[in-house]
């Protein structure tokens, strides 16, 4: 079978959901079997997502070959259950810069180096040749590419892209290639009436542009009525089954189920001759019955996130994502509160003293308390004293990345009376330097200055909590992304007070894992499991987390901690996946 492209893109405004839906299709098509992989482009100028601001693009997703990503392509592995590698996130920078280096080296033999064709060859040849790439175990080329066109159409910098693509269609051929466009409609509160107008001019722009859409998705915060769908398909010129109805629903688990329910099997299965059956497969049955089940949840669980990034959900998305995975997987409800670190500072340096007060109150409340990684000095001291907090009052703690270090710091201060303690990224000068940097993975520059990616952890003891939530494996791989290190020189006066360091490195030089002795649950990690979690198969920190607070981790424990039977560190097949439901409702 050729190669399949599924193209989405955008109108009206962005942050629509393209991601979400891309996402949906993609897994609904790997549910009949086929295998697929997915391209994110962002027509911005930077070579990747690594220097923003998470206020600028939400969390920097980090993949298994270190690659820093749009967080789009989070959802891609999140949905799809593969790892993808950092060609799938195409910039305008890196087309850019790869051209221009070839122009630098004479590749182009003294001719004009234009946007048509040079930018726009690179753009299909990108395509062409990472569509081919393995995203899973199996190792074979995949036979569906979703491609997402990040921004919206009509955006002067999508315009090289939208070009490349209208080219594409023609020497993909027609069989092997259909546009999706996701569009608002949306219902203004003083007549509640469902508007298509903005729609109608997106798709026109679209087609003036060269791609006329195959399907087109209204984003709606309710059902679409019979009249608008065909009112859409009149003046979009496609048949009213092509326009689909996304509108807003309980949690994204619904959205494929949404697209199956309205005939999306079918029409990719007739418009690009697709090799699937009729019936409801395996793993989607599985997927509906995890989108029910998330409906009915009645238990809930408060988890506390202390970070400097509270504003804007998308900056912790991925740590949202394993919360939730892991309480869905415990058939709890996750009631997630975010609580900026700078509002529990002392009240002195509070900007406002309700915000102090009402932040600690939330403190208080939370049934598991969980500080995440992060850069610079602001907001770590209210990070401490959350960690404090933890551990004194015994309240389930995990620390990621920064959060185990500052937990480390914290001890430190509190527990061995080492008050000058710090790290060298807030004091380089620090008389006690506990964390200190990496100088081999920091050159001078903002780019590749980090250790990033996929790297082994091994246990040293077999007498840890969560070397048994990972399956008691010897060893673990998990993604980083870190400049700094607990100084592995003071390590045995931590463990000589409980603060035990039972992972490390393959050289046994950095500290990977923390556990504190004589505590419900409190760990920290140097990586960030959270970008492997995924919805059928949480990550095991983050589940230990939930069934701390749960009061369930002793329980399941003893049950011999049987997460899923696709544990991600074993060989499975795709339909392998176990139940969500892992954990016995009457454990407690």
């Amino acid at each position: 079978m050729p190669m399949k492209y599924i193209l989405v893109t955008g109108g009206v405004i962005s942050g629509i959901g393209k991601g979400v839906i891309a996402s949906s299709i993609g897994m609904i098509l790997k549910s009949c079997g086929l295998r697929v992989t997915a391209i994110k482009i962002d027509p911005y100028i930077n070579i990747d997502a690594g220097t923003f601001s998470p206020y600028e693009h939400g969390e920097v997703f980090v993949l298994n070959d270190g690659g820093e990503v749009d967080v789009d392509l989070g959802n891609y592995e999140r949905f799809l259950d593969v790892n993808l590698c950092k060609d799938n996130n195409i910039t305008a920078g890196k087309i850019y810069q790869h051209v221009i280096n070839k122009e630098r080296r004479g590749d182009y033999v003294g001719k004009t180096v234009q946007v048509v064709p040079h930018i726009t060859d690179a753009i299909q040849e990108w395509v062409m040749n990472q569509a081919k790439v393995s995203v899973d175990d199996r190792k074979e080329e995949p036979q569906i590419c979703v491609i997402e066109l990040g921004g919206t159409i009509g955006d002067i910098e999508g315009m090289p892209f939208v070009e490349a693509f209208r080219q594409f269609q023609f020497k993909a051929k027609r069989e092997n290639f259909c546009t999706i466009h996701v569009s608002l409609v949306p219902q203004p509160s003083a007549t509640g009436e469902q508007k298509t107008k903005p729609t109608q001019i997106s798709v026109r722009a679209l087609r003036g542009l060269g791609l006329s859409p195959d399907l087109i998705i209204c984003r709606s915060s309710t059902p679409i009525e019979m009249p608008v769908k065909e009112k859409i398909s009149m003046f979009c010129h496609v048949k009213p089954e092509q326009v689909i109805c996304i509108h807003d629903v309980s949690s994204t688990y619904r959205v494929p189920m949404l697209l199956e329910g309205q005939g999306v099997i079918k029409y990719f299965k007739e418009r690009l001759s697709l090799p699937i059956g009729d019936s409801e497969t395996h793993l989607l049955f599985k997927w509906r019955n995890m989108a029910d089940r998330y409906d009915k949840l009645q238990k809930a669980c408060t988890i506390a996130l202390v970070g400097k990034y509270t504003k804007l959900r998308d900056c912790y998305s991925s740590v949202f994502k394993a919360l939730e995975h892991s309480a869905l997987a415990i058939n709890h409800k996750l009631n997630l509160m975010y609580i900026d670190s700078l509002d529990l500072e002392q009240i002195t340096k509070a900007e406002d003293p309700v915000k102090f007060h009402e932040a600690w109150k939330k403190l208080c409340k939370a049934d598991g308390i969980l500080v995440p990684g992060g850069f610079g000095t602001r907001g770590t001291l209210g990070k401490l004293q959350a960690i404090s907090l933890a551990r004194a009052k015994k309240i389930p703690f995990l620390g990621i990345c920064l959060g185990m270090q500052l937990a480390v710091i914290e001890f430190a201060r509190n527990c061995l009376n080492l008050k000058d303690a710090d790290s060298t990224e807030f004091e380089p000068n620090a008389s006690v330097p506990l964390v200190i940097d990496m100088p081999e993975h920091n050159p001078g520059q903002l780019e590749g200055t980090m250790r990033l990616g996929s790297r082994r952890t091994v246990f040293r003891t077999e007498d840890s909590i969560l070397r048994k939530l990972y399956g008691d494996v010897p060893f673990i791989e998990e993604r980083h992304r870190h400049r700094y290190e607990v100084n592995p020189k003071m390590i045995s006066q931590f463990e000589q007070k409980g603060l035990n360091f039972v992972g490390q490195d393959v050289d046994g030089k950095r500290m990977e894992i923390i556990e504190l002795a004589n505590h419900p649950y409190f760990v920290g990690v140097q990586f960030h499991p959270e970008f492997s979690s995924r919805p059928l198969k949480p990550s095991p920190p983050y589940l230990g987390l939930l069934l701390a607070a749960t009061g369930n981790l002793n329980a399941y424990m003893q049950q011999g901690c049987q997460l899923a039977s696709s544990d991600r560190y074993s060989d499975v097949s795709d339909d392998s996946y176990s139940d969500p439901g892992i954990v016995d409702l009457e454990m407690n």
